[in-house]
């Protein structure tokens, strides 16, 4: 499928020389032939050391549009990042293109895959992320099949902080459409796997599930970061993530995930999605 933009490609997608080496390095250690997850996990942990950079995506006033930036990623664009590309690697390697790169980003951030040009086409919220992708038949939710249960939550975070966002600064009237939105997604259950059986479950994470972190404000539950499981060869399972600047500031391999949700107090639980093409 041809990938069209309403914006010039040197907004949209940013990072050219990351990219070549990201498709260097696919080639020479044949990530294609690798499962999806494996493959994913390949491309994150080539990304390790990228800076953290926040609100990348936030490129235009009034058109959305599918993007990338490989100079910097926040938790969400790392996870979609490396998993875009490596669905990209299914192709044959004519069509391992920066447009063909935002044609799979726009299948995962996208409400039914598709971006309109409009904002709330963006799938904004985890937990929506995850029941969008999942119905697609793009993962798989494992978080109730690993012992998940649902917790009292609540999406708020963007209508509460709307002036950092651009789009909301420069277009109030998306405010109302954007609360309703909000609104259906804290409609729908929210499950975790309490972090204290992450540890018992953690044999049962592959390379490559995205691991979706929940938290509490004291009041209620929601989703507050994510990242990629990686099975190093001793073993452990890792998370590996972008981490925001008061912590590393760069993508790396962190200690081992059960490990990493004791070092948070508010950090709950985690959902688990895992790649099927």
């Amino acid at each position: 499928m041809a990938f069209e933009s309403r914006l010039p490609l040197k907004t949209i997608f940013k990072g050219e020389p990351q990219f070549h080496r990201l498709i260097s390095l696919a080639k020479e250690n044949d990530w294609k032939s690798l499962p999806i997850g494996e493959r994913t996990a390949a491309v994150g942990q080539a990304l390790t050391g990228t800076r953290y950079k926040s609100y990348t995506l936030e490129i235009d006033n009034r058109i959305e549009s599918p993007s990338v930036n490989l100079t910097g990623l926040d938790c969400w664009t790392f996870f979609e990042t490396s998993l875009a590309f490596a669905r990209m690697l299914n192709e044959p390697e004519e069509n391992w293109t920066p447009e063909n790169f935002l044609h799979y980003i726009e299948i995962d951030r996208y409400r039914g895959g598709v971006c309109t040009g409009e904002y709330l086409s963006r799938l904004h919220y985890l937990e929506d992320w995850l029941y969008d992708n999942n119905k697609r038949g793009l993962v798989e939710d494992l978080t109730t099949k690993l012992g998940g249960s649902s917790v009292p939550h609540a999406a708020h975070e963007m209508t509460a902080g709307w002036r950092h966002y651009r789009y909301l600064a420069a277009n109030k009237s998306l405010l109302g459409p954007l609360a309703r939105m909000e609104e259906n997604v804290s409609s729908r259950p929210l499950y975790q796997i309490p972090k204290s059986r992450v540890a018992k479950i953690e044999p049962k994470l592959q390379s490559g599930d995205i691991i979706g972190i929940v938290s509490h404000d004291g009041r209620l539950f929601s989703t507050s970061h994510v990242g990629l499981a990686l099975r190093t060869s001793d073993g452990v399972l890792h998370f590996m993530h972008a981490s925001a600047p008061h912590n590393y500031g760069r993508v790396l391999v962190d200690s081992r995930l059960s490990t990493y949700l004791r070092t948070y107090r508010s950090d709950t639980g985690i959902m688990v999605a895992r790649p099927l093409k």
